[in-house]
């Protein structure tokens, strides 16, 4: 059976990049994002709206949504440049919107089979590896959906028995969104980015459902 998969925030970097890579390994692949369908994740209406109109079941959902800078606010080096705006700019993107996703698109996860519901985060969203400080909005964002997809694993786990509900660490990926901050951190193109997490996408088990990992597989501290 050929597998369907959905992709949120298909025109962006790594987003675009995992349409190509399931395409590639013969998946039907549906895109939805901002610049090609109108979906805006921060609008719930938004997001209601374009994932009703869809048909499932989909085996992988991946959300690819997120910025770093919005509205032209940069990440905080220290708390004095903390904005409360700025933050809440954060977590309606970050965090809100990937919530609203999950809430709209369980209903297109198959009940009788595995399938992989994934959120794209990142490692600073990790309390326990957090050594270097700064970056307080995104961080914090970054905490709150991780939190809110692995809390969301235990729901759907009671009625999707093989779904597995993830967060994944893409690693440090050539795009724009990174594009001012890579600096000497050795980074990948999108393409070879996509490939490890689809294969990590590809190596979970249910078991390991509510789970953050990066894009070698391994758990990423909480």
């Amino acid at each position: 059976m050929t597998e369907k998969a959905l992709i949120i925030g298909a025109s962006g970097g790594i987003g675009a990049a995992l349409v190509a890579e399931l395409d590639r390994r013969g998946a039907e692949v549906t895109g939805l994002s901002r610049s090609g369908d109108g979906l805006d994740v921060t609008d719930e209406d938004s997001i209601a709206t374009h994932l009703g109109a869809l048909d499932g079941p989909f085996d992988r959902i991946v959300v690819a949504t997120g910025a770093l800078e919005i509205d032209g606010a940069v990440p905080e080096k220290a708390l004095k440049q903390l904005s409360g705006i700025s933050m809440v700019d954060q977590f309606r993107l970050n965090t809100v919107g990937p919530a609203m996703i999950l809430k709209h698109g369980l209903r297109l996860l198959p009940r009788d089979r595995r399938s992989v519901f994934a959120v794209l985060s990142a490692r600073v969203g990790s309390i326990g590896d957090n050594r270097l400080g700064g970056w307080i909005s995104y961080r914090t964002a970054k905490a709150a959906v991780n939190q809110v997809v692995h809390t969301a694993a235990i729901e759907i786990g009671r009625t999707h028995k093989q779904a597995i509900c993830v967060v994944l660490h893409p690693g440090t990926v050539q795009t724009r969104f990174t594009e001012k901050y890579v600096g000497r951190h050795p980074a990948v193109p999108p393409a070879e980015a996509a490939g490890h997490l689809v294969s990590v996408m590809d190596r979970l088990t249910p078991p390991e459902t509510g789970g953050f990992f990066d894009w070698a597989g391994k758990p990423v501290p909480w």
